[in-house]
């Protein structure tokens, strides 16, 4: 059987201060176009389903 350890005693695997604070970084032409492709994509998708949804 495994042995059931205190996770309060245990040091984390990675710092909280390295975790937080994610970006999204488009630093490129097409990184930018695809981003934005896929915004106008679901807007689109959202705008159609809710012309064809059944009231």
């Amino acid at each position: 059987m495994a042995r059931r350890t205190d996770h309060r005693t245990q040091k984390p695997d990675y710092p909280a201060e390295a975790a937080r604070g994610g970006e999204i970084i488009l630093t490129t032409r097409r990184r930018r176009l695809v981003f934005l492709g896929g915004l106008v994509a679901f807007v689109l998708f959202a705008l159609i389903a809710a012309i064809l949804a059944p009231h």
